[in-house]
């Protein structure tokens, strides 16, 4: 049976993916409107997402509209996910 801390880090590591998924949404969204099927999965992402993302950008607010919040908890997610399975 694999350890907690390192359950934990592979959870954290699933949301490192969901947040990928929400910035490659952020950008293809720009351009195209989803399709309607889609539209529960997207808002289900930006749901899970969005709490992180909005504390984030309070400590890191946008320049110049480039949103930097995403690199702060990919930074956070790796530190917490290397003390955690160790």
């Amino acid at each position: 049976m694999p350890d907690l801390g390192c359950l934990i880090a592979q959870i954290l590591n699933i949301y490192v993916l969901i947040l990928f998924v929400r910035i490659i949404l952020s950008w293809v969204t720009m351009f195209k409107a989803p399709s309607p099927a889609f539209a529960p999965l997207i808002r289900l992402i930006y749901d899970v997402t969005e709490p992180v993302l909005g504390f984030a950008r309070r400590l890191i607010p946008p320049i110049g509209g480039l949103d930097l919040s995403p690199i702060l908890i990919f930074f956070l997610i790796r530190i917490l996910a290397g003390v955690i399975c160790n």
